[in-house]
């Protein structure tokens, strides 16, 4: 089985094909503000240095959000055209559920990312994975005091989070992650939609 890993729900482009549990081909950069414009070509250059076209591929993966409302639908466009026009099985997983398999750290597990507002999107886990406090567009101040009751615990993220030290830098596995989602239901590509936890500006605005 080949798979096609698409994460864009943030400034880097995370994609890659993975075939008998070996990474063929990789991309991790930070393309920032040209995001957008550089994920598709990105990723067709990848097959093509690869001798490979989205027709190899067995089953897509995608990372459905939360995180940057325009980089989840770029990833999301592009996995939706491929599964739709070529027939091929998608799924989708957070990108909390990638940060948190990603980290090997031997406490709770808490990926975070910066919602901006003193918010965050954030999750709980236990050292097995279990989820302890679901996926969330929280207060910073209520999940720290949450994590005031644990033991030990690893923030994972990439961004500036005020008041913690404790932070390992995300660095997502690809090769765990689609290992550990290879067999997720696959879903109807019209119904892959962004996983935002939160009500976009627009739309708060008119509450």
């Amino acid at each position: 089985m080949r798979y096609l890993y698409i994460d864009t729900s943030s400034s880097y482009l995370y994609t890659a094909i993975v075939e008998d549990n070996s990474i063929i081909a990789e991309i991790k950069k930070d393309y920032g503000q040209k995001l957008s414009e550089k994920a598709l070509p990105e990723i067709v250059s990848m097959f093509e240095e690869n001798s490979l076209t989205a027709k190899d591929i067995d089953k897509i993966i995608v990372v459905s959000g939360p995180g940057s409302f325009t980089g989840i639908r770029i990833g999301i466009t592009i996995a939706k055209v491929y599964a739709w026009s070529l027939k091929i099985p998608i799924t989708s997983i957070s990108s909390i559920e990638a940060m948190m398999i990603s980290s090997d750290a031997d406490t709770y597990k808490v990926p975070m990312l910066d919602a901006r507002r003193k918010y965050v999107y954030t999750g709980i886990y236990d050292k097995d994975n279990n989820v302890i406090h679901e996926p969330s567009y929280i207060k910073l101040e209520d999940i720290n005091n949450e994590l005031k009751e644990l033991d030990n615990y690893t923030i994972i993220s990439n961004d500036k989070i005020t008041g913690f030290d404790n932070i390992e830098k995300y660095d997502p596995n690809i090769l765990k992650i689609v290992e550990t989602y290879k067999d997720r239901k696959n879903i109807n590509p019209h119904a892959i939609n962004p996983e935002y936890l939160k009500l976009t500006e627009a739309e708060e605005s008119k509450l």
